[in-house]
């Protein structure tokens, strides 16, 4: 099989990572911690291969939630930083689930303040 059919595998676990809304990488992306220049140029992963960012995900339907043993944990953070970021985050999530099938330019992926930012940028 090519490469190219191969779709993208999970740098950590191996598997395929064949829904956007499983993607750490376009979770990361939609949430503004990866500049859309270097996107092609990052690892995949799925989202529950990357804890320490899949613990912020708070939503019913990402289950189960995940927990992260050690100084990452989030119940050991800052409580208002760790609910700023569970808001980011679970809202970056929610966008990925958005975003799947529909035909839109990946520059329009990410959350509106990320969109306004990039396009400040450009």
């Amino acid at each position: 099989m090519a490469k190219c059919e191969q779709g993208y595998l999970c740098s950590v676990c191996g598997q395929d990572v064949a829904e956007i809304a499983d993607s750490d990488l376009y979770l990361r992306f939609v949430i503004g911690l990866i500049d859309p220049e270097v996107l092609h140029t990052e690892k995949e992963r799925h989202i529950r291969c990357n804890p320490v960012l899949a613990q912020f995900i708070v939503d019913d339907l990402f289950q189960p939630p995940v927990v992260v043993e050690g100084p990452f944990d989030k119940r050991q953070l800052d409580p208002k930083m760790v609910h700023e970021r569970e808001v980011l985050v679970t809202r970056g999530w929610r966008r990925l689930r958005e975003v799947q099938g529909q035909e839109l330019r990946i520059i329009d992926y990410p959350l509106p303040e990320v969109r306004a930012r990039l396009d400040q940028q450009a």
